[in-house]
């Protein structure tokens, strides 16, 4: 979650790093710090709030220097407060450290260290780490690091600098991102890619373990217990400008207007000429695929939305039992997996904690897996048997949009691999799927032009407390997604409820004029749901509906109604996802919430 950049080169650093900084803002946060070797001295300046604090402090102020690291905090261990922003420091200011994790055993090792003398300054369990390289220093900075970190448990990604090693520039990885870009004699660490696409495509992604070294004069990989490491650089491939707003004035308004490209992408070079569905990336055996009994789907947030509608397509099309688990439950239960169990993880970071951790028990358990990402170069990437990319691109804003629909079609299509492997359909069935595949861009572009009427309805509801999304079917599946927008984005409670429940206990909650936000696409249950909406009508709620263009009946029954495009019901949540995340941005602005940022939340959940 937090946000880790270093830099080194023969160029002034702090600029550079706050620009870094800058763009890993989407991972949220709630203070930001820097430390710079100045005149062979470390000088931290640390903040609550934004970067624009931070860099405020430094207006004026003489810092300078060729290597630094800088972070942005989301609070685990003590509040947000200058003192518990990182990067932190030594007894003596010498080592400066900044970490994204979690330090479990970080009490054992502060009572152990304030015994010997120790005096620390924060309530982060950070704090420890540059303590205890102190403590293991006898004049070799990268030996006292591996010491340091062989005593610690838990996930870190650290950025370590100090003025014992004035040119050298330290990087730590275990269970948290961190990645190197190079750019000739400059060098940079961190968190994410896009803190370095201003600067180089060139990028080593570390893997669990690693230690890296960097000077102006080059670098050295290795594992943490000093055996020789090779990692292959690749080429980032995104433009500069996918990081940017592209001229919209939030980067979900962007993303959401994404979302036709993204299900384009994800579709490219998957869909063959004679309509069927081809997957290279997918190693699995015939044989494997013919003798799974059951599919698990473990993610987190949207990614467990996305698993909800998942279920529904693979049931009907494969006709075996499909569970969807919370990853940060699955992890704690002891779930029946084997050889004849296919495990398919959702996350579009590829970094989330309790994935990761599920991915791993799935592994230990003999089961087949399949992750399912956006990001290359992510731990999942490299651990899952099979992985399926969802090439939605760089996802800046921490609600996420484009992402979700890029995961329903990655679901879509590992599911139609599936089914026909199995013999569950046939040639000619496939090819109606995919043809509907083929047409899902386009449709979501028409889908996007119910914005104006989105917005104006947004200002009508937009001063209300409470929201119901409501539906039937896949439909329902597609509300926990909808009411989370809202959430996440307006800080509004919403709550998604399976239409044909709310007399079994939620219609007690109706109130005159408390917006019901309905889904109709699913004709064989529309009847049922135009019922469940009067149920809701009779109470004095206010009903905004999503259907189909050619619904003849849906605009009769409710306040307000936009229509999308038709397409097969299976499909419909891609299409119908659409209006909700438009609505979801509109009452926030309306708002005037902080949408890209939303208080408490980051965008990629790398500790439990």
């Amino acid at each position: 979650m937090c946000g880790i950049v270093g830099f080194i080169g023969r160029r002034d650093c702090v600029s550079t790093l706050i620009d870094q900084l800058s763009k890993l803002e989407y991972r949220g946060y709630d203070s930001a710090g820097i430390a710079v070797l100045q005149d062979n001295s470390l000088v931290l300046t640390r903040t609550v709030g934004k970067i624009r604090d931070l860099r405020a402090l430094l207006d004026g102020h003489k810092l300078s220097g060729e290597l630094g690291i800088a972070h942005t905090r989301w609070a685990t261990h003590g509040p947000p407060s200058t003192r518990n922003a990182h990067p932190h420091t030594d007894c003596s200011g010498d080592i400066a450290v900044a970490h994204n994790g979690i330090v479990e055993n970080y009490l054992e090792l502060r009572e152990e260290l304030q015994a010997k003398g120790h005096v620390f300054k924060s309530e982060t369990d950070t704090e420890v780490v540059p303590h205890l390289i102190e403590e293991c220093f006898d004049g070799d900075l990268v030996s006292a690091v591996r010491k340091a970190v062989s005593r610690l448990s838990g996930s870190y990604a650290l950025g370590i600098i100090s003025r014992h090693a004035p040119g050298l520039l330290i990087g730590v990885r275990q269970d948290s991102p961190l990645i190197v870009g190079l750019a000739g004699d400059e060098k940079y660490l961190a968190s994410d890619i896009p803190a370095v696409l201003g600067y180089t495509r060139e990028v080593i992604a570390l893997e669990d373990g690693d230690l890296v070294q960097m000077s102006l004069d080059g670098l050295d990989i290795s594992s943490i217990d000093g055996r020789p490491v090779s990692r292959s650089v690749f080429q980032i491939t995104w433009d500069a400008a996918a990081a940017e707003k592209g001229g919209y004035e939030h980067f979900m308004l962007k993303e959401i207007h994404e979302d036709p490209t993204a299900v384009l992408d994800t579709l490219r070079g998957r869909l063959t000429p004679e309509d069927s569905v081809s997957l290279e990336e997918i190693k699995l055996s015939e044989e494997q695929i013919r003798q799974f009994d059951r599919v698990f789907m473990v993610a987190c947030g949207t990614a467990y939305y996305a698993g909800c509608v998942g279920k529904y397509f693979f049931e009907a099309i494969l006709g075996m039992p499909v569970d969807v688990e919370l990853a940060s439950e699955f992890r704690y239960r002891a779930p029946i997996l084997n050889s004849r169990s296919l495990v398919i993880t959702i996350s579009q970071s590829g970094e989330t904690a309790d994935t990761l951790a599920a991915l791993r028990l799935a592994k230990s358990s003999g089961a087949a897996t399949v992750g399912v990402v956006n990001v290359v170069g992510s731990t999942m990437c490299r651990e899952a048997d099979n992985i399926l990319y969802t090439r939605a691109g760089p996802e800046i804003c921490v609600a996420s949009t484009k992402a979700y629909v890029s995961q329903l079609v990655a679901l879509y299509l590992l599911g139609l691999l599936l089914a026909r492997t199995r013999g569950r359909i046939a040639p000619e069935e496939e090819a109606d799927y995919v043809r509907g595949l083929r047409e899902l861009p386009d449709l979501a572009t028409k889908a996007l032009g119910t914005e104006k009427e989105i917005e104006a309805i947004a200002e009508e509801l937009a001063e209300k407390e409470h929201f119901f999304y409501l539906g039937r079917g896949i439909d329902f599946a597609v509300c926990f997604e909808g009411a989370l927008k809202l959430k996440e984005i307006s800080y509004i409670h919403a709550e998604a409820y399976a239409a044909g429940e709310m007399k079994h206990g939620p219609l007690a909650l109706i109130t005159q004029g408390m917006p019901v936000i309905s889904i109709v696409t699913q004709d064989h249950v529309r009847e049922k749901m135009l019922s469940n909406i009067k149920e809701v009508q009779a109470r004095r709620a206010c009903v905004f509906a999503v259907a189909k263009e050619d619904d003849p009946e849906t605009h009769r029954v409710a306040d307000y109604t936009v229509h999308i495009p038709r397409t097969r019901e299976m499909f419909m949540p891609v299409l119908a996802i659409v209006p909700l995340q438009l609505f979801a941005y509109y009452v926030a602005k309306r708002l005037g919430r902080e949408i890209d940022q939303p208080r408490n939340l980051a965008k990629s959940v790398t500790v439990e």
